[in-house]
């Protein structure tokens, strides 16, 4: 198999550079910023509920509240002037701000309650909560690689969603079905080409051939959401290092 079929081969391109997050959220002009703020959102709004429950051991309702009030305070426009890339990663300054507003949550949990805040009615703290049930509580001295992980899985969730419905578009639901049966649940790698093959009605190659577009796709998407989520150039490329495996070239 080549290179190229697994995820974060050496065949991997970086796509072109854009305008970073910062720009982004900055911007006049309100579509350009609302579309930067949703992405980053919708890939740290789970880390975050999941932190403060686990870090600040905060009831369900308190973490969503306190998780409502984060996020509303990051869609005010000078909310990550703040931030300096030269410092610290974009995720380390945002877990550092939750910790920050769980401090001082009386002042929070009084703003709440007079109902001047946004509330974020797509988050679905439901099947966060259900995750959450399902991982080991980790070790105090470790919760910073806890909110890492969650930040890694939440962008794996996101980029898997997008696969499957542009897989689902383009009529290669087989395609993104290997994928899964091969890096998501792992039941393909108990299996020969030629059996997985008979299972799926294509021939051995054509198994290859599919599960290396899919990687591919997917190491895409993966890179399009991180270009989306991050703060510079450098941070990019660091989080793609982490994530992928992947350098420039």
């Amino acid at each position: 198999m080549s290179e190229d079929t697994n995820i974060g081969g050496a065949q991997d391109r970086f796509p072109l550079t854009r305008a970073s997050l910062l720009v982004a959220v900055r911007s006049p002009q309100v579509e350009e910023r609302s579309r930067a703020l949703e992405a980053l959102i919708s890939a740290y709004w789970k880390p975050v509920y999941k932190y403060i429950r686990i870090h600040w051991n905060k009831s369900n309702e308190d973490a969503k509240d306190l998780t409502q009030e984060f996020f509303t305070r990051l869609l005010q426009k000078d909310f990550l002037d703040k931030y300096d890339p030269g410092r610290a990663r974009l995720r380390t300054f945002l877990r550092v701000c939750v910790d920050g507003l769980v401090q001082n949550e009386h002042k929070a949990a009084h703003r709440l309650k007079r109902g001047g805040d946004a509330q974020f009615h797509s988050l679905d703290f439901e099947s966060a909560e259900g995750e959450l049930q399902q991982l080991e509580i980790p070790d105090p001295e470790s919760v910073e690689d806890f909110f890492n992980r969650e930040w890694a899985r939440s962008v794996f969730e996101l980029s898997l969603a997008r696969l499957r419905s542009e897989c689902d578009a383009r009529g290669k639901m087989v395609h993104f079905r290997l994928l899964e049966l091969y890096d998501v649940e792992d039941a393909g790698k108990a299996l020969t080409y030629e059996e997985v093959a008979c299972q799926f009605g294509l021939k051995a190659s054509d198994v290859t051939n599919y599960l290396s577009y899919a990687r591919r796709e997917f190491r895409k998407i993966v890179l399009e959401h991180l270009r989306e989520t991050t703060a510079t150039e450098d941070e990019f490329r660091r989080e793609a290092r982490a994530l992928l495996g992947v350098d420039a070239k």
